[in-house]
Protein backbone atom coordinates (compact mmCIF):
# COMPACT_ATOMS: atom_id res chain seq x y z
CA UNK A 1 0.00 0.00 0.00
CA UNK A 2 1.42 3.37 -1.03
CA UNK A 3 -0.50 5.37 1.55
CA UNK A 4 -0.66 5.55 5.33
CA UNK A 5 -2.95 7.55 7.62
CA UNK A 6 -2.29 8.75 11.14
CA UNK A 7 -4.50 10.92 13.35
CA UNK A 8 -3.46 13.65 15.74
CA UNK A 9 -5.21 16.34 17.72
CA UNK A 10 -4.21 20.00 17.50
CA UNK A 11 -2.67 21.17 20.77
CA UNK A 12 -3.08 24.69 22.10
CA UNK A 13 0.66 25.38 21.79
CA UNK A 14 0.44 24.79 18.01
CA UNK A 15 -2.00 27.63 17.45
CA UNK A 16 -1.83 31.40 17.24
CA UNK A 17 -3.89 33.89 19.25
CA UNK A 18 -6.92 33.22 17.03
CA UNK A 19 -6.85 29.48 17.78
CA UNK A 20 -5.70 28.72 14.21
CA UNK A 21 -2.82 26.30 13.67
CA UNK A 22 0.37 28.30 13.11
CA UNK A 23 1.81 27.61 9.66
CA UNK A 24 5.09 26.24 11.08
CA UNK A 25 3.20 23.58 13.04
CA UNK A 26 2.30 21.73 9.86
CA UNK A 27 5.87 20.61 9.15
CA UNK A 28 6.01 18.43 12.32
CA UNK A 29 2.55 17.03 11.46
CA UNK A 30 3.87 15.90 8.10
CA UNK A 31 7.00 14.50 9.75
CA UNK A 32 4.80 12.37 11.99
CA UNK A 33 3.07 11.13 8.85
CA UNK A 34 6.34 10.21 7.10
CA UNK A 35 7.87 8.49 10.15
CA UNK A 36 4.69 6.49 10.69
CA UNK A 37 4.54 5.61 6.96
CA UNK A 38 8.05 4.15 7.28
CA UNK A 39 7.18 2.36 10.55
CA UNK A 40 4.07 0.88 8.92
CA UNK A 41 6.33 -0.54 6.18
CA UNK A 42 8.68 -2.12 8.76
CA UNK A 43 11.33 0.61 8.66
CA UNK A 44 12.30 2.21 11.96
CA UNK A 45 13.63 5.72 11.45
CA UNK A 46 15.51 5.34 14.73
CA UNK A 47 17.22 2.16 13.49
CA UNK A 48 17.98 3.86 10.18
CA UNK A 49 19.76 6.68 12.05
CA UNK A 50 21.54 4.21 14.32
CA UNK A 51 22.91 2.50 11.20
CA UNK A 52 24.44 5.82 10.12
CA UNK A 53 21.81 6.88 7.60
CA UNK A 54 19.81 10.10 7.80
CA UNK A 55 16.89 11.12 5.62
CA UNK A 56 16.79 14.94 5.54
CA UNK A 57 14.25 16.99 3.62
CA UNK A 58 15.85 18.76 0.65
CA UNK A 59 12.66 20.24 -0.79
CA UNK A 60 9.16 20.86 0.50
CA UNK A 61 6.12 22.62 -0.84
CA UNK A 62 3.06 23.26 1.32
CA UNK A 63 -0.28 24.59 0.17
CA UNK A 64 -2.66 25.84 2.87
CA UNK A 65 -6.27 25.54 1.76
CA UNK A 66 -8.28 25.92 4.98
CA UNK A 67 -7.21 26.44 8.59
CA UNK A 68 -7.06 23.77 11.25
CA UNK A 69 -7.99 24.96 14.73
CA UNK A 70 -7.28 24.15 18.34
CA UNK A 71 -8.58 20.71 19.40
CA UNK A 72 -9.40 19.60 15.81
CA UNK A 73 -8.79 15.93 15.08
CA UNK A 74 -6.64 15.79 11.96
CA UNK A 75 -5.79 12.94 9.62
CA UNK A 76 -2.34 13.10 8.07
CA UNK A 77 -2.20 11.08 4.85
CA UNK A 78 1.25 10.21 3.51
CA UNK A 79 1.53 8.79 -0.01
CA UNK A 80 4.69 7.36 -1.53
CA UNK A 81 5.23 9.04 -4.89
CA UNK A 82 8.58 7.80 -6.22
CA UNK A 83 12.14 6.79 -5.44
CA UNK A 84 15.15 7.29 -7.65
CA UNK A 85 18.84 6.92 -6.92
CA UNK A 86 19.29 8.61 -3.52
CA UNK A 87 15.98 10.41 -3.12
CA UNK A 88 12.42 9.55 -2.19
CA UNK A 89 9.31 11.68 -2.76
CA UNK A 90 6.07 11.84 -0.82
CA UNK A 91 2.78 13.62 -1.43
CA UNK A 92 0.90 14.38 1.75
CA UNK A 93 -2.32 15.95 2.89
CA UNK A 94 -4.08 16.87 6.07
CA UNK A 95 -7.82 16.44 6.36
CA UNK A 96 -10.21 17.65 9.03
CA UNK A 97 -12.81 15.68 10.93
CA UNK A 98 -15.32 15.90 8.07
CA UNK A 99 -12.69 14.70 5.56
CA UNK A 100 -12.28 18.30 4.41
CA UNK A 101 -8.94 18.94 2.70
CA UNK A 102 -6.97 21.48 4.77
CA UNK A 103 -3.36 21.31 3.58
CA UNK A 104 -1.34 19.55 0.90
CA UNK A 105 2.41 19.03 0.71
CA UNK A 106 5.15 17.53 -1.42
CA UNK A 107 8.47 16.43 0.11
CA UNK A 108 11.75 15.28 -1.38
CA UNK A 109 14.13 13.54 1.02
CA UNK A 110 17.65 12.24 0.38
CA UNK A 111 19.39 9.27 1.99
CA UNK A 112 22.65 10.57 3.51
CA UNK A 113 25.63 8.81 5.07
CA UNK A 114 25.88 10.62 8.40
CA UNK A 115 29.67 10.17 8.74
CA UNK A 116 30.48 11.33 5.22
CA UNK A 117 27.68 13.88 4.93
CA UNK A 118 27.03 12.68 1.38
CA UNK A 119 24.03 11.19 -0.40
CA UNK A 120 23.95 7.39 -0.68
CA UNK A 121 21.67 4.78 -2.15
CA UNK A 122 19.13 3.41 0.31
CA UNK A 123 19.79 0.00 1.90
CA UNK A 124 18.71 -3.02 -0.14
CA UNK A 125 15.64 -3.81 1.99
CA UNK A 126 14.35 -0.27 1.52
CA UNK A 127 15.00 -0.37 -2.23
CA UNK A 128 13.01 -3.60 -2.39
CA UNK A 129 10.12 -1.98 -0.54
CA UNK A 130 10.10 1.01 -2.90
CA UNK A 131 10.24 -1.22 -5.99
CA UNK A 132 7.15 -3.08 -4.76
CA UNK A 133 5.28 0.25 -4.54
CA UNK A 134 6.19 1.61 -7.97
Amino acid sequence: MKEHKVQLRVRYSETDQMGVVYHGSYVPYFEIGRVEWLRNKGISYKELEESGIALPIVSMHLNYKKPARYDDLLTVITKFKSQSSVKVEFDCEIRGENDELLTTAHFILVFVDVKLGKPIAPPKHILELFSELE
